[in-house]
């Protein structure tokens, strides 16, 4: 399995429009890997595309990925889900106009399937793209596995129970894939030891190295997402061959060369870390 990132940012891009702070207008200057679209993720092989943000037709069409057999949804969050649009554009052939275009299987977890009616309207636009034949709804309970091109993925609920990571098995490796929301979860023994865990970063309250507090104390965002520090701390339990971090928020004011020097920090304390960026690729 190839993994790709075609967006690595949080709920907010970098650059965030029209901020003039110094992480956002270097990465309006030097672009990738500097910036940093929505949060999404495409597996080579299964040719699986997890999440489908705003900014997904850039991605995709920047990417090295030429076919899409399915979509995975991790949770309905805007961010994660406001692309959807996206089936249509890449089924739809106004051009030859099949008579029965090529569906693409859309994945939904049983927590997403629920949220997806009650949410942003998401379920009316699958609904409708359903209905003229581009898309293709398949639920998965939460104890169930799907075989796609011989990998075999899991979606496994996470915590906030109306979030999902995937597990996936070609065989011979094992890969985690939680694209958002680690707060108070404990991975379970059967998710100990992959050869690569992808996982959110977590807002930083801290700098990792200075130790400068970077939100305030009482800021609500403590309340609402895991901390750097609690991403560490699944680190440590998961104890994963190799671990690269996404979902990286804006707010953070950390820019990509501050990311690699904090890679390098925890890689000097016997982790395996990595940052991921936008249109990075890593094997497993």
């Amino acid at each position: 399995m190839k993994i790709e990132f075609l967006g690595t940012a949080g709920a907010m891009t970098t650059p965030r429009p029209l901020c003039t702070c110094d992480v956002c207008k270097e990465a309006r200057e030097k672009g990738v890997p500097f910036s940093r679209l929505g949060p999404s993720i495409f597996i080579h092989g299964p040719n699986l595309l997890i999440d489908t943000p705003e900014e997904i037709t850039v991605q995709i069409n920047r990417s090295s990925l030429n076919q899409i057999n399915g979509i995975l949804y991790s949770h309905w969050h805007p961010d994660h889900v406001m692309g959807i649009r996206v089936i249509e554009s890449i089924t739809a052939d106004w051009i030859h106009h099949p008579e029965h275009p090529e569906a693409i299987n859309v994945y939904l977890p049983e927590q997403v399937k629920k949220d997806f009616a009650t949410y942003i309207g998401t379920d009316k636009h699958l609904t409708h793209l359903e209905r003229q034949g581009y898309a293709r709804v398949v639920q998965l309970q939460d104890d169930d596995r799907i075989s796609v091109d011989e990998v075999m993925i899991q979606p496994i609920r996470l915590a906030e129970e109306y979030v999902y990571a995937y597990l996936l098995d070609n065989g011979s490796k094992k890969g985690l894939i939680a694209m958002d929301e680690l707060n108070n979860w404990q991975p379970s023994e059967q998710l100990k030891e992959v050869d690569i865990a992808i996982l959110p970063t977590g807002v930083f309250e801290y700098h990792p190295i200075s130790g400068e507090r970077k939100i305030q104390a009482d800021h609500p965002v403590l309340k609402e997402e895991a901390t750097f520090e609690e991403t560490i701390k699944i680190i440590d339990q998961l104890k994963a061959k190799k671990v690269i971090l996404t979902h990286i928020e804006e707010a953070d004011q950390l820019g990509y060369l501050e990311l690699k020097k904090i890679a390098t920090y925890y890689n000097n304390k016997g982790y395996n870390i990595g940052f991921a960026y936008d249109t990075y690729k890593v094997s497993v």
